[in-house]
C-alpha cells in the first residue's frame, strides 16, 4: 500500500503545486474574477481522470472474458505505466525551473482569450497528472483484487498532497521541494522496475513470452512470503522469493540503469538575474530548484 500512497503524493503534489501556480498569477495579477474557470477546468480533468480509471477496471473485469486476454492486457498496462512513470520523473526534473514561466505565460495567452480557454488551460495543466495516476495505480495494485487498502492509500496519498499544497501556498510549511522530488522519484523507479516485473509475468502467464517455469532463484527459505517484511517488499516494488529468469533480468535491467541516469549530478546554468519571493511566492518554493518553478508574477 505504501506504493499506491507515494504515487498519490507524488502526482498529487505535482498536481497542486500547478494549480497553486495558475491560482497565485491569477491573485497577483487581480484577475480572480477568472478562478471560478480554473477550478472548473480542475474539477472536469478530476473526474475524466476517475472516470478512465473506471474503465480500466471495468475493461479488465468486464469487457475480457478470457484470463488470457485479462492476462494481456494488464501486461499491456504495466508497460505503458513504466513508460509515464518514467517520462513523468525525467520531464519534473528538467522542467521544474522553468514550468512556473511557462505555465504563466500560456495562462497570460488564456485570459486574453476568454474564459473556456482560462478553463481549457487548467484542464491541460491537470489532466496529464490525473491520467497518469489512474493508470500507475491500477498497474501498481495488480493482484489486490477485492482489497480496499491499495484505493484507500491513493486517495491518502492525494489529500496528503493537497495540505501540503495548501499549506505551501499559505506560506505555513517550508519543504524542500528539490530533494522530495528526487527521493520519491527514486522510489517510483523502483515501483515502476516492479510494475514492469509484475508485466513481464503477465505477458509470460499470456504465453506472448516464454519462461514462466524458469526460476531464478528461490529464496522461499529465507524470505517467507507469508511475513510482513516479504509482504511489504511485494507491495512497494514487487520482490517475491522465486521470481522467473525473466522477470529478473526485467527489474534489474531497467532498475540499475534508470536510477544511475536519475541520480546523475546535473550542470546548472548560471542565471543572469538574481529573483526574489516574497508571500505565497514563498509558500510555493523552497529555495531550491523548484523556487523558480513557483513564483508568480505581479501583472
Amino acid at each position: 500500500m505504501f506504493a499506491t500512497y507515494l504515487i498519490g503524493l507524488r502526482e498529487g503534489l505535482e498536481a497542486t503545486l500547478v494549480v497553486s501556480i495558475l491560482v497565485a498569477f491569477l491573485v497577483k495579477s487581480q484577475r480572480r474574477d477568472r478562478l471560478p474557470q480554473v477550478w472548473a477546468g480542475v474539477g472536469l480533468a478530476v473526474a475524466l481522470s476517475v472516470l478512465f480509471g473506471w474503465l480500466i477496471e471495468y475493461t479488465s473485469t468486464s469487457l475480457l472474458a478470457r484470463s488470457e486476454d485479462r492476462e494481456l492486457f494488464e501486461a499491456i498496462t504495466s508497460v505503458a505505466a513504466v513508460v509515464f512513470v518514467t517520462w513523468m520523473i525525467f520531464w519534473m526534473r528538467r522542467a521544474a525551473r522553468t514550468i512556473a514561466g511557462e505555465l504563466r505565460g500560456k495562462l497570460t495567452e488564456a485570459l486574453a482569450v476568454g474564459s473556456l480557454a482560462v478553463a481549457g488551460m487548467a484542464f491541460l495543466a491537470v489532466i496529464r497528472e490525473g491520467l497518469e495516476t489512474a493508470l500507475i495505480f491500477y498497474s501498481a495494485a495488480q493482484g489486490a483484487a477485492g482489497d480496499s487498502g491499495p484505493l484507500l492509500a491513493l486517495i491518502g496519498g492525494i489529500v496528503t498532497a493537497v495540505v501540503l499544497g495548501a499549506l505551501l501556498y499559505a506560506s505555513a510549511l517550508r519543504i524542500n521541494l528539490s530533494k522530495f522530488f528526487t527521493w520519491t522519484g527514486a522510489l517510483l523507479i523502483l515501483v515502476a522496475a516492479g510494475i514492469l516485473k509484475y508485466g513481464v509475468h503477465d505477458f509470460q502467464e499470456a504465453g506472448v513470452l516464454p519462461g514462466l517455469n524458469d526460476l531464478a532463484f528461490d529464496i522461499t527459505s529465507a524470505l517467507d512470503p507469508t511475513t510482513w517484511y516479504a509482504a511489504l517488499l511485494a507491495g512497494m516494488f514487487n520482490v517475491t522469493p522465486a521470481p522467473t529468469v525473466l522477470e529478473t533480468i526485467a527489474w534489474v535491467g531497467y532498475a540499475v540503469p534508470v536510477l544511475l541516469l536519475f541520480l546523475r549530478p546535473t550542470r546548472r546554468k548560471p542565471t543572469s538575474t538574481a529573483t526574489t519571493t516574497t508571500g505565497t511566492e514563498r509558500g510555493a518554493d523552497t529555495g531550491t530548484e523548484a523556487e523558480a518553478a513557483t513564483t508568480p508574477q505581479p501583472a
